[in-house]
């Protein structure tokens, strides 16, 4: 049983107040202050992600027990992740039946962003091991709960003709990300208690343009039927018998993820340990920075295009084909300007794929009622990798051969992604 077996609202209408505009699908080309909402929530949400993941961690992690320092850091990242696997759908879940006033999707964004900047603000005072993974797995917790509702409310809100643009945009928030993480990580010159407020700060600030004009319709209580906590759990399980494009768009989605997170999750020490980098903050800030530009150049221009030409596919293939070749640029050319090419070469790969792949996962949603749980089950193949990367990652280091290794295998496991996206028979 599922949630999409859910008795369907009933039909009062479809303007912007009448039940039915939860659930109806979008028509209406969305606003430019909505769009800028949107991607700035994933600038604040992306910056507490990986500031810490790429940098924050691994420093607090070699100040707390350097001879251990990727083990510290493969178990920090593999329980948040971990955490995000279960919150992520779980809030998403949630969302799609909130009655609050304030919208669906708008409470748990400004509730996840708060509970998440506490935790960094915890994180920044962490002396052990343990607090610094549990304070993380509460910032995973919170950040989830925001990326699941801003998430969301993209199918929620922008008609399928105009995904594309909106993915690409929504891409170079990621992206922007990413790298004022890096800055921060660069500007506070290994300072990483400071890097953490930074954070937390740039996370709280990013929701208040989407809070204020959020334009998420609202739920009616009574509208949609109660059902028991079993039927709930058991909607988190959609059958690939069933929906079999949904489960294939979720396997493409996680096998590209691990590649890229394979490339980018020891990329400090990989500066530091292996080209003997000088600053390997400020190396990890170039070569994000390299990374980000060519991300947001080819996530603004794929998007739209897809739109354009009105397929999907060939772009997602084309592009998850891009990063396995970053992946392979590392391994054979370990020295700095190796890096610098890998970078970029990711970055294009990287760019095309979220822009594109993030419309054609929202064209096989099973039900839109069920809008954010599912989009919540697909982020799982975001969560997942973080989980798997990680431990791939260490085995590699230190007992399959070193960072050549870790690098084959990111190009393999990403080819792999391009291969089965053309078992998706519902989108072109």
């Amino acid at each position: 049983m599922s949630l999409s077996n859910t008795p369907a609202p009933p039909d009062h209408g479809t303007g912007p107040d009448s039940p039915a505009a939860a659930f109806a699908e979008p028509t209406l080309t969305v606003k430019p202050r909505w769009v800028t909402g949107l991607v700035l929530v994933n600038v604040g949400i992306n910056c507490a992600f990986f500031g810490p993941i790429n940098i924050f961690i691994g420093q607090q992690a070699i100040s707390i027990d350097e001879p251990s320092k990727e083990a510290v850091l493969s178990l920090a990242t593999a329980c948040g992740a971990a955490v995000s696997l279960v919150a992520n759908p779980l809030f998403g879940a949630l969302s799609d039946r909130t009655t609050s006033g304030f919208g669906r999707r708008a409470p748990w964004v400004l509730a996840g962003a708060v509970l998440a900047a506490i935790a960094l603000l915890a994180m920044s005072g962490a002396t052990t091991v343990a607090l610094l993974v549990a304070f993380w797995c509460v910032v995973q917790l919170g950040a989830n709960a925001a990326y699941a509702a801003i998430t969301a409310a993209v199918p929620d809100r922008v008609p399928v003709l105009q995904r594309g643009k909106v993915g690409g945009l929504a891409a170079m928030g990621q992206t922007l990300g990413i790298l004022t993480g890096a800055v921060f990580g660069a500007v506070v010159s290994g300072n990483f208690m400071v890097g953490y407020w930074l954070c937390a700060a740039a996370l709280l600030l990013s929701v208040i343009p989407y809070l204020i004009h959020r334009d998420d319709p609202v739920l009616r209580k009574g509208v949609l039927p109660r059902f028991p906590l079993v039927a709930f759990l058991r909607g988190f399980w959609i059958s690939p018998r069933l929906y079999p494009d949904f489960a294939w768009a979720g396997l493409t989605r996680f096998l590209v993820n691990v590649g890229n997170q394979l490339t980018i999750v020891y990329l400090l020490f990989f500066l530091r340990d292996v080209l003997k980098h000088d600053d390997p903050a400020a190396g990890v800030l170039v070569l994000t920075g390299i990374y980000a530009v060519m991300v947001m150049i080819t996530a603004v221009v794929a998007g739209p295009w897809s739109d354009r030409v009105g397929r999907r596919k060939p772009f997602v293939i084309g592009s998850s084909a891009i990063i396995a070749l970053a992946g392979l640029i590392l391994a054979f050319f370990p020295v700095w300007p190796g890096a610098l090419a890998g970078a970029a070469v990711l970055g294009v790969g990287f760019g095309a794929y979220v822009a594109v792949d993030y419309a054609l996962l929202t064209q096989v949603l099973p039900v839109a009622l069920d809008r954010g749980k599912d989009m919540g089950i697909i982020n799982v193949a975001n969560s997942l990798p973080q989980v798997v990367a990680p431990a791939l990652a260490l085995a590699a280091v230190t007992s399959w051969g070193g960072y050549r290794s870790l690098f084959l295998a990111a190009a393999v496991i990403g080819l792999l992604g391009a291969v089965f996206v053309v078992m998706i028979k519902g989108v072109r």
